[in-house]
């Protein structure tokens, strides 16, 4: 049986159950002047058939010794069908037995007759105000496991059910995770399923983009600082690590970490414990640590780039996040899900999308993957507004194929200058991605500071991932 629920604008229900008419027509008069609204019952009997009915209900309020139900066995036949309805016990006789009885029953608050009627109210409003927070927890945890539950990472092919059986088993463990993966193919969401579904779900789950940062800036962010560690530094600052403790340190783009802090963040995982810059106090920590990467780092240990020792405490599990050109059969899940999404986010009634516009998006090769669908749906729900996605509304880019291929034609070549050759791809690689240097960097396999001094070296204006105009000022 469902829970009754309040009505946010309407005063709150209380049920008021009391077979002495004297101190149930005080109670009520009292609980009616601080605006709630009251419903009084002679019975228990009577009350729980009103709640039986579905009658709505957001407190209840009842007396323990009656004729009849009394208050005991009223408690425990609402908290069969209502578990987390507040319900409040008053009884003429204060021992502690009677207290701890009810409290034990399930009851959530107890008082004793005469009823001080400042502490009626207290007492009410506070069960009422617990239960609007329990309700406001409950509806956050069921968005939580749906946008980073299992069934919130989307695809039935055999790589997604590869990746999802590699999850389930890995998510309860304490062991470091290495994701790697395209850029945009959802490797934050997986790094939030595992915190979610393990046993540190409660706790904190701590994110930081490692290539975002300047280096000497991400120190101070990973570790704290103490005050007057350096110029700038005018109170203590708690780091990310510190405030993963208990939960789970999410650190994507791992690879672009200085080969300083692929160090410290192996003496971290080694020893447990952390040192605010300019501290000399350890701190010991306990984190679970996911990586993330769109790199390819045993390459980067061969040519040195990055530490063999960190890249194997790293790799302890380690999920592969197929892209998606190699999984588009995925797309129609994709789709509907962005669909259901956005219907509701941008309050919009699209009913669907044609098959010849799944039939083009199947051609895509998707440099930008899951992300880039994403924002396309984003920007079909957000103009379409209603009925169904025709091949029309499309964008022209979208409408034709461009997956791919390999010219099988020998290419003239004529040797360049190697500054002449860098210069043509990394300007090739931008106009590719539509001006987005994040992923321009990536497919490039550089940072994205480097991208932009670049830009900046060639004279050209560096676009924004948002695709604005950054000026070189």
């Amino acid at each position: 049986m469902a829970e009754p629920k309040g009505v946010d604008s309407m005063p709150p229900v209380i049920f008021l159950v009391d077979d002495d008419d004297g101190s149930r027509d005080a109670m009520t008069r009292t609980l009616q002047r601080v605006g709630y609204s009251l419903e009084a019952f002679a019975s228990a009997e009577e009350a729980l058939g009103k709640l039986r009915d579905g009658e709505q209900v957001d407190a209840i309020v009842s007396d323990v010794r009656m004729p009849g139900m009394d208050g005991y066995e009223f408690l425990r036949a609402v908290r069969a069908d209502f578990p987390n309805l507040p319900f409040l016990l008053v009884t003429a006789y204060a021992d502690v037995e009677d207290a701890v009885s009810a409290l034990q029953e399930g009851a959530d608050d107890y008082l004793t007759k005469p009823v001080k009627v400042q502490e009626l109210r207290q007492r009410v409003q506070l069960q009422l105000e617990r239960r609007v927070l329990s309700d406001e927890n409950r509806r956050l945890r069921q968005r939580l496991d749906k946008s980073f539950g299992f069934e919130g990472i989307v695809g039935h092919s055999t790589a997604m059910e590869e990746l999802l059986e590699r999850l389930r088993i890995a998510a309860p463990t304490r062991s470091t995770v290495l994701i790697v993966g395209e850029s945009g193919t959802g490797k934050e969401l997986v790094a939030n399923a595992l915190h979610q579904n393990s046993p540190r779900a409660r706790g904190p789950f701590v994110a930081i983009n490692c290539g975002a940062i300047p280096g000497e800036i991400l120190e101070s962010e990973l570790f704290g600082h103490e005050k007057g560690a350096f110029t700038g530094a005018h109170q203590r600052r708690i780091g990310l690590i510190e405030r993963a403790s208990g939960g789970t340190l999410f650190l994507d783009e791992i690879s672009e970490l200085s080969a300083d802090l692929q160090v410290k963040l192996l003496r971290v995982l080694e020893e447990k414990h952390i040192m605010r810059v300019g501290g000399a106090t350890q701190i010991s920590v306990d984190f679970r640590l996911v990586a993330a990467t769109n790199r390819d780092l045993s390459r980067w240990v061969e040519t040195g780039r990055f530490r063999q020792d960190l890249f194997y405490r790293l790799k302890v599990v380690e999920l592969a996040i197929p892209p998606l050109r190699q999984r588009i059969d995925d797309i129609p899940l994709f789709v509907q899900h962005f669909l259901e999404h956005f219907n509701e986010e941008l309050e919009s009634n699209v009913s669907g999308v044609h098959p010849a516009v799944l039939a083009a998006l199947k051609r895509q090769s998707w440099p930008g993957n899951v992300r880039e669908l994403r924002n396309l749906i984003e920007t079909l729900v957000l103009f379409s507004r209603s009925g169904e996605i025709g091949l029309e509304d499309l964008p022209a880019e979208y409408r034709t194929p461009n997956q791919q291929t390999e010219s099988l034609e020998p290419v003239a070549w004529e040797p360049r200058p190697m500054y002449e050759i860098e210069k043509e791809a990394i300007l090739r690689t931008v106009a590719y991605t539509g001006g987005h240097r994040a992923r321009a960097a990536d497919l490039l396999e550089i940072g994205l500071r480097t991208l932009q001094r670049k830009l900046k070296e060639y004279g050209e204006i560096a676009p924004k991932d948002d695709g604005e105009l950054e000026s070189e000022d």
